[in-house]
């Protein structure tokens, strides 16, 4: 489940470039109940893309906009409150791992979601129902 984090310089902190993407790991593996799965754990992944400001846009001019993006098959974070969780828990891993002048609404948090077997892993395609099977066959 990747995913990504595009910040300009300087609004992370250099810790915060090293622990942002384990952390929000762990606050996706956490909001969908996952915690201890071993299948699960191993398919959540992602990158830090780090830019200079002038190349980060919002509104049509640069803005210091920290942007994470998570990408799930459809079966990902199925209800409205999961997805509210790991977004407060996505917030305020952004919040503690930038620079103090970064404004809470420079944060954005978007999760996408990928149609029933437009999710794979190497070359194997995955359906909802196949993954909640791998899941949950690694956690007994």
């Amino acid at each position: 489940m990747p995913i990504t984090v595009t910040a300009p310089e300087g609004i992370l902190t250099p810790t915060g470039e090293r622990e942002i993407l384990p952390r929000l790991s762990g606050a996706l593996i956490e909001a969908s109940g996952a915690t201890g799965n071993p299948f699960f754990t191993a398919i959540v992944g992602g990158t830090v893309h780090v830019l200079p400001l002038h190349r980060i846009y919002a509104g049509g001019v640069n803005r210091p906009v920290l942007m994470v993006e998570l990408k799930l098959p459809n079966i990902g974070l199925g209800s409205v409150e999961a997805r509210k969780d790991f977004i407060i828990a996505a917030a305020a891993i952004v919040a503690d791992l930038c620079v103090p002048e970064h404004q809470p609404e420079n944060t954005w948090i978007n999760i996408v979601n990928a149609p029933d077997g437009g999710w794979g892993i190497g070359s194997r395609q995955y359906s909802g129902e196949a993954l909640i099977a791998a899941a949950t066959a690694a956690a007994h």
